[in-house]
């Protein structure tokens, strides 16, 4: 019995050795290095969709890159644990993880941007295979990148609150709630002549006080169904594992465009966003 474990351990450990390897050899048909527009969209692989391994290797890097501005002083944002999502006790009966739907639509979102660099590269993805995404951004990033929201607008997208400076709601005085998310949706309203109408709590975790001010200021709360668990840094082909082995229909996928180094999510993207074409998902914005 301990034998054949072993024997299952090593053969899912190779498979995602093997699958690694293919994202390192595809990059560069998956990732342009410029930001020039687009023409036409490249042929997809039909390779047969990676299981979740059992173990992963140890950290696979992407490569960074090394013209991000010098002024950018976006912190790393501790890990999007969840509190208050699928697998903590109990989740909160009025935040949606997934979404209805009688298609094969999924709903991919990313937080902590917007990112000068990071995402840039996820909306040049997004692009190519014209789906549309919601990214909930955090306040401080966004006063210092405007123009992002308006490329993430400007595509399709919606722009979405990720509070001012990500704090853990539940932690803070109902004013420092209302101020959070309050200041966030004024700047987004500022920028894009419209205030968002949803919001998602750092770490997931809402209580009663933090729903009423979020509902308060028209917004509806988003959770998740599926961790890409990119935050943790495992490589591109374990993201991408995590996204695929546990897609369903309806289902709100967390990825990130900010808040540390993202270049293992965006590899992670340009790999199983084509896969999930192939398997007739269809990935849509949120529209509460």
């Amino acid at each position: 019995m301990a034998s054949d474990k072993h024997t299952n351990t090593r053969r899912r450990f190779l498979q995602a050795a093997v699958v690694v390897g293919m994202l390192s050899a595809g990059r560069l048909l998956f990732l342009p290095d410029s930001d020039a527009p687009e023409t036409g969209t490249p042929p997809r692989p039909r390779a047969r969709p990676p299981q979740p391994p059992a173990a992963a290797s140890g950290p696979v890097t992407a490569d960074g890159p090394a013209d991000a501005p010098q002024s950018y002083r976006l912190r790393p944002m501790a890990g999007e644990t969840s509190r208050s999502g699928p697998g903590a006790s109990p989740p909160h009966p009025d935040v949606a993880f997934h979404l209805a739907t009688d298609r094969r639509e999924v709903f991919l979102t990313f937080d902590d941007g917007p990112h000068p660099v990071y995402t840039p590269g996820i909306l040049r993805v997004l692009r190519r295979h014209d789906v549309r995404a919601t990214f909930f951004v955090i306040g401080e990033n966004a006063a210092e990148f405007p123009g992002l929201l308006h490329d993430i607008a400007d595509e399709g997208h919606a722009v979405a609150n990720h509070t001012w400076s990500h704090p853990q709601l539940t932690t803070l005085p109902p004013g420092a709630v209302r101020s959070e998310l309050g200041r966030t949706s004024g700047l987004i309203e500022d920028v894009l002549g419209t205030a968002p109408d949803m919001a998602r709590a750092p770490y997931g975790d809402w209580d009663d006080p933090s729903l009423d001010i979020c509902n308060d200021l028209g917004m509806s709360p988003v959770g998740w169904a599926i961790d890409s668990q990119d935050w943790t840094l495992p490589g591109a082909g374990i993201i991408a594992y995590t996204v695929l082995a546990a897609m369903h229909p309806g289902a709100i996928v967390l990825s990130h465009d900010g808040g540390g180094e993202r270049g293992q999510t965006v590899e992670a993207l340009a790999w199983y966003l084509p896969r999930l074409l192939d398997e007739g998902y269809r990935p849509v914005r949120i529209d509460p």
